[in-house]
């Protein structure tokens, strides 16, 4: 199975979350051991979303699982049977990168995250347009309507999290 992975996922496994609970951590850690060892990560071939991972993960030291997860990512990001990367076409007005092509036109979303339309991007630009993995995030859950209409799945992986969740 091919996925993407918002990067709240590996911050969660890494406990470094106040909203994370036992078992969302617990569910964060199994996901991302299992991509690891059987599924195929999906990214971006201009570093935009390994880049945050290192904003907020770190590859060394006394890594957590989500630390672990980003260095796996790093080793494995040209083996094509563990990393997929496609191509995102950055708007030339978007000065912070944070604009593409690939994302949806649609008012609906207008008020969705701009660090997190890269994840929404690599789902569109990608020909089986692969889940995207949320732990914890809720612009997903307020957004998940309009982005399912444009044909990009979001798994929840802590749906306790979610407004009404």
């Amino acid at each position: 199975m091919k996925v993407i992975v918002d990067t709240n996922v590996p911050i969660a496994a890494n406990k470094m979350s106040s909203q994370a609970t036992p078992g969302c951590i617990e569910t964060c850690i199994r996901e991302l051991k299992e991509i690891e060892r059987r599924h195929t990560l999906v990214l971006d071939d201009g570093w935009r979303i390994l880049r945050e991972y290192q904003r907020h993960l770190k590859s060394s030291g006394q890594p957590g699982v989500g630390d672990r997860f980003l260095k796996w990512a790093l080793i494995n990001r040209h083996n094509p049977q563990r990393c997929e990367q496609v191509h995102i076409t950055a708007s030339l007005a978007s000065e912070e990168d944070q604009e593409f092509a690939e994302f949806p036109q649609d008012l609906r979303l207008a008020g969705f995250d701009r660090s997190d339309r890269k994840f929404v991007a690599v789902a569109l630009a990608h020909p089986e347009r692969p889940p995207i993995l949320n732990a914890l995030d809720t612009d997903w859950w307020y957004f998940r309507e309009p982005l399912e209409q444009h044909d990009v799945r979001v798994v929840f992986l802590c749906p306790e999290t979610m407004p009404d969740g």
